[in-house]
């Protein structure tokens, strides 16, 4: 599974680093959901005033999804042609 990472400015100006963001298929069942919850989750870090400089979104998800969702969202997947 790739993964991407996101930084942005929060709301008093201070640098904040996202990682672990799955990249999901545009197919993928769990796409939506996966948007919802970041969107969710940038909002909370944004208005924060003492945030951490860097977060992991895989880490939050591990808390707020149930186990069997997050156990089918990050199984590893077979790769086209080995790649």
């Amino acid at each position: 599974m790739l993964f991407k990472s996101l930084e942005f400015k929060n709301v008093v100006g201070q640098k904040v680093k996202v990682t672990d963001i799955p990249v999901l298929e545009e197919d993928n069942p769990y796409k939506f959901m996966i948007q919802v919850r970041l969107q969710t989750f940038i909002t909370s870090i944004y208005f924060e005033k003492n945030p951490k400089k860097c977060y992991s979104f895989k880490d939050y998800l591990k808390r707020v999804l149930k186990w069997p969702d997050y156990k089918q969202l990050f199984e590893a997947g077979e790769l086209k042609h080995n790649a």
